[in-house]
């Protein structure tokens, strides 16, 4: 992209999500004139050096966000929630990951590869999806196209980065405390991580589901644009550093092959097949950590449902599942005319 006059923000720039905004907005050659970074008063102050260049970390506040066109905010529900409209008042194009909004009837829930039209209607704010949907979705969503999702089932095995860096720093203690015979500390999570798995993510609801598993089905059906698509999951969280996986059993309208279901998957741009069994060919997290698609592999007809296919994925939650997706929906809206620095749209 060639280099415009746009202001970006970072909110929650400290944060997991928030480095890797930084990271990728330079890597990718975003277009952009200036770059601030907001986090808490806690971190106001700051400098962090990124590509060369200093930057100082102001606080995120109320009035903080005049001048900048467009906000990645990464800082959590409650930042978003208090500064958000804000920002829009201002004249700010906000990019949230958080699941504030993304379940509000005016805010598109946008995946580029699949609803890039959400990104022509907004009202200041674009909600990105959580981060095992997104993973699970560029799976799902050409498979839909071939064969017409009906349901899926879905078991997750997420890493601990999804949690944050306390957790990913958890697990590497536990694991060298484990080596030296010592006692492992639990601090993150409810039980120990390190070679372990723990089948919770997020709260549980009164149904026995957790947010998670809900954030799943319900953003699902708003992505894809199928409001009666039936989804049941079950998320777990992995000794992972980085990465999720996904296992997903789904059912269609129209019948399957797995011929038909690989030449869909790489022809996606969203999406690397890799499904080769008899030479051990499928996709793990390591090899998709800092990937900008999401491998799909183990595809084979289901056992259980009709017009059925049985497949694994694997993505990485801080990109696709987070930074990367935001900065891919900027990206389009750059390309389209549709965010501009505020001296062009004056001028327009």
């Amino acid at each position: 992209m060639n280099k415009a006059s746009i202001t970006v923000g970072i909110v929650g720039a400290t944060g997991a999500v928030g480095q890797e905004l930084l990271q990728l907005l330079h890597a990718r050659n975003f277009p952009m004139s200036s770059l601030r970074l907001f986090a808490s008063a806690r971190s106001a102050g700051k400098v962090i050096e990124h590509a060369g260049k200093k930057y100082t970390v102001e606080e995120a506040k109320l009035g903080a966000f005049a001048g900048v066109d467009v906000a990645f905010f990464a800082a959590g529900g409650k930042a978003t929630r208090e500064l958000a409209p804000d920002a829009v008042k201002s004249g700010c194009l906000v990019i949230d990951k958080s699941s504030h909004y993304r379940m509000d009837p005016e805010v598109p829930l946008v995946i580029p590869e699949i609803n890039p039209a959400g990104l022509r209607r907004h009202k200041g704010i674009i909600a990105n999806p959580n981060c095992s949907t997104a993973v699970t979705l560029m799976a799902l969503w050409p498979l839909h196209q071939a064969f017409g999702l009906k349901r899926y089932f879905a078991s997750t095995y997420q890493s601990v980065s999804g949690t944050g860096a306390e957790a990913v720093r958890e697990l590497e203690d536990q694991i060298q405390s484990y080596a030296k015979g010592a006692p492992l500390a639990k601090k993150v999570y409810a039980y120990q991580i390190a070679f372990n798995v723990i089948p919770q993510v997020d709260s549980f609801g009164p149904n026995g589901y957790t947010g998670e598993e809900t954030k799943m089905m319900l953003e699902s059906r708003k992505i894809m644009g199928l409001p009666n698509l039936k989804v049941s999951a079950t998320t777990v969280r992995v000794p992972v550093v980085r990465a999720h996986s996904v296992a997903v059993n789904a059912e269609f309208e129209r019948p399957v092959t797995v011929e038909a279901a690989r030449a869909a998957i790489a022809a996606f741009e969203g999406a690397q097949l890799v499904d080769d069994p008899a030479k051990q060919g499928y996709p793990t997290p390591l090899d998709f950590s800092k990937k900008v698609k999401c491998g799909v592999g183990r595809i084979r007809l289901d056992t259980a449902l009709d017009n059925g296919l049985a497949l694994w994925v694997s993505g990485d939650n801080l990109w696709k599942g987070a930074a990367l997706n935001a900065i891919q929906n900027a990206e389009l809206m750059v390309r389209e005319g549709l965010l501009k620095p505020r001296a062009a749209l004056a001028h327009g």
